[in-house]
């Protein structure tokens, strides 16, 4: 693939160095030439000099011809004008990277939408929702990050003496709005469908508004499981986006920070969490505000050397489960050691975030779920295919193929039966490996 990168920071190095080992052609475009010179000693690119926002420079990096434009400066005005104005030059898909929040906040605008861009990413949020995802449970789905925060996506174990037990999510006759997306049953993860009868201790995944998962929650539990206590170190990005993931009924959140003001906006936007001001990085700090007692421990300081001292000092006064934030590759041999359980590097999710772009036809992005064989897809709905011909019920998908979240211009919804696609509308399907280019089929134009 024709792939164009803007910016050769660390970030954008980083992601020329994956694309080209995957063989994909790379154009790299920094405004600092001593960046280009320092690239094309290292790799095989085409390096241009020259600002990310000129349309001038960017017809020179041929972005007409890019299957994906990737926006990795270090300035999100950059990365926004960037990306919009290669996508109006006829990049296929285009990805920015932002940093501060407010871009991809869609109660005051939406930036993403305005300037035409595919994807905004943020390597803090992206990060954060690793780690969320890894405290949850490690084979849950996220369908979140998807749906641009506005379904949750929730796991419940099916108890005892509920009504869901030996019942069919047929006869179960669920709200409209929600759904039983997929059940993983002694480990194994399989689709959701119809007459699948539910079994007492099935981990089941519901995607659908907070309110409406709330309604039928205890169809499937008789008491609310005792909370986790997660404490995090750091209240930069990263942790302000992984306490607001984790904000419900199942955590207690606390959240250290040293800075003050940092504090007073953590304390203003964090609705459930405790916020304290302290320094992290001390183990008389940690004794004191009972680190000891935490189910897990998350280092995101933002400095990698921190971030593994407290995560051994968090160790060494009795927390359950540490995880941290480290961006250094060399550090990765040496953290697991420390009795560190989990480590989250950005760069490697960066680097999964891009690969799951580099799709053609109507797929934007593709996720594995890790086990079962089971895909999450991203899919665009274009004008004259078949998705648009029918009701969802009628549509000819395999029946390993689940339509679990639609996203358009007003809403994000779950769809229900009698829904009908509409040209410009997001899917967000799970589909099994078997079923993957039927799925795909029914969104091509002549079902090719």
């Amino acid at each position: 693939m024709n792939i164009v990168i803007l910016g050769a920071g660390t970030v954008g190095t980083s992601t020329a160095d994956l694309l080209c080992r995957n063989r994909h052609n790379v154009t790299v475009v920094d405004v600092n030439p001593e960046n280009i010179r320092r690239l094309n000693e290292r790799l095989d690119v085409r390096g241009i000099t020259g600002s990310a926002s000129e349309s001038s420079v960017l017809f020179q990096a041929d972005v007409m011809n890019a299957d994906l434009c990737l926006a990795l400066t270090g300035d999100d005005e950059t990365n926004m004008v960037g990306a919009s104005i290669s996508k109006s030059m006829g990049a296929r898909r285009t990805i920015a990277r932002v940093y501060s929040s407010v871009f991809r906040d869609l109660s005051t605008f939406d930036y993403q939408r305005h300037f035409d861009i595919d994807r905004m990413l943020s390597l803090e949020h992206l990060s954060a929702m690793e780690l969320a995802h890894g405290i949850r449970h490690p084979g849950s789905v996220t369908v979140e990050q998807f749906a641009r925060g506005e379904l949750e996506v929730q796991e419940i174990v099916v108890a005892a003496k509920t009504v869901a037990v030996d019942t069919t999510l047929r006869e179960l006759k669920l709200p409209k709005g929600v759904r039983v997306a997929s059940v993983n049953r002694d480990g194994v993860t399989t689709l959701a469908n119809a007459e699948m009868r539910l079994q007492i201790s099935d981990r089941i995944t519901l995607v659908g508004q907070q309110d409406e998962l709330e309604k039928v929650r205890d169809w499937f539990q008789r008491d609310t499981p005792p909370k986790q206590g997660v404490v995090i170190a750091g209240g930069g990005e990263t942790g302000f986006h992984l306490a607001r993931a984790l904000e419900s009924r199942r955590f207690h959140v606390v959240v250290m920070e040293a800075n003050l003001d940092r504090c007073d906006f953590l304390s203003k936007r964090l609705r459930q969490t405790t916020v304290v001001h302290c320094d992290a990085t001390r183990r008389n700090v940690l004794e004191e505000e009972r680190v000891g007692s935490a189910d897990v421990f998350v280092a995101c300081t933002g400095d990698d050397e921190d971030n593994i001292m407290a995560g051994v000092e968090a160790r060494e006064v009795g927390a359950k489960t540490i995880m941290a934030i480290v961006g250094r590759p060399d550090y990765g041999n040496v953290v697991g050691k420390l009795g560190i359980d989990h480590v989250v590097s950005p760069r490697a999710v960066m680097a999964r975030q891009v690969l799951g772009f580099l799709n053609k036809g109507p797929v934007v992005s593709r996720w594995s779920m890790g086990g079962g064989g089971i895909n999450v897809l991203e899919i665009e709905v274009d004008e004259d295919v078949p998705a648009t011909e029918h009701v969802l019920a009628k549509l000819p998908l395999p029946q390993e193929s689940l339509i679990v979240a639609v996203v358009n211009q007003e809403f994000v919804r779950v769809p229900g039966a009698d829904d009908r696609l509409s040209q410009g509308d997001i899917v967000i399907a799970m589909v099994a490996d078997s079923a993957m280019d039927g799925t795909v089929r029914v969104f091509s134009r002549n079902g090719g």
